[in-house]
């Protein structure tokens, strides 16, 4: 493993208030911290829970752009770092702290977010480092597969945000393959996701954020995995609450 926890500086009187730190997740962070206890971490919650955020500060107190990219480069050139990433404190594992101690070149991490992607292809296709083939004469998730293939590789810090986005079920299932690979290999995974498929990956730790900050559970115990159960064994049950019959009806007329 590569970080052992994350935690926010102590706060000072300058220091700001709202957004995001009155997300109870982030809240949760900048009170207890955030310990890691396995290469794989999935950050699983709803729309707003604070996955992005966290993953994002992470990804900036790593050295890493937050709109995405490869260790030692940046992608935004001189943009700023979010507010939580400005407090954002790493505590490293020895390997960790070889890692970051050394040179820009022979720091390993990338950090793939679905927002970012595709403008972050654009931009460094060909370039030295990257990956050689045109991936805007791919699908979208022929490109996902070709970064994932290429960059996460080595043992280094790895960071994700809704990597399914772009893939299929069995490209999702090349991803879990990838992840066992990466932490075998002594590399570190943190994945933000709404995924049942990759959470499912034995071993791996994974924290549901949520009104009540942040929690260890299980896959069996995650409301997602509860809710895509119930909608696949009947998708009635959910869709009467939001479809509109009545319109539905007048369209077919």
């Amino acid at each position: 493993m590569i970080v052992e926890r994350v935690a926010c500086r102590p706060p000072g009187p300058e220091d700001p208030g709202g957004w995001p730190f009155g997300l109870p997740a982030v809240a949760h962070v900048r009170k207890e911290g955030l310990a890691f206890s396995a290469p794989v971490t999935f950050l699983v919650g709803e729309n707003g829970s604070g996955k992005s955020t966290i993953v994002e500060a992470i990804a900036e107190a790593f050295g890493l752009d937050a709109r995405g990219g490869r260790a030692g480069r940046k992608y935004g050139n001189d943009r700023p770092k979010t507010t939580l990433g400005e407090h954002l404190q790493l505590d490293l594992t020895a390997a960790g702290a070889r890692l970051a101690g050394g040179s820009r070149r022979r720091r390993r991490g990338f950090f793939l977010r679905a927002e970012t992607a595709f403008g972050l292809l654009e931009v460094v296709t060909g370039l030295p480092g990257y990956w050689s083939e045109n991936v805007m004469e791919m699908s979208h998730g022929e490109g996902f597969l070709t970064v994932l293939d290429t960059m996460f590789a080595d043992p280094g810090l790895y960071l994700m945000d809704e990597p399914e986005a772009a893939l299929s079920f069995t490209s999702c299932l090349r991803l879990v393959a990838l992840m066992d690979q990466l932490a075998g290999a002594g590399g570190q995974v943190v994945c933000a996701t709404h995924s049942p498929l990759l959470t499912a990956l034995p071993g791996a730790q994974i924290l549901e954020l949520g009104d009540h900050g942040v929690r260890d559970t299980s896959w069996d115990d995650l409301q997602l995995v509860d809710h895509w159960r119930r909608y696949l064994a009947g998708p009635a049950a959910y869709l009467r609450h939001v479809l509109d019959r009545s319109a539905i009806a007048e369209h077919d007329q």
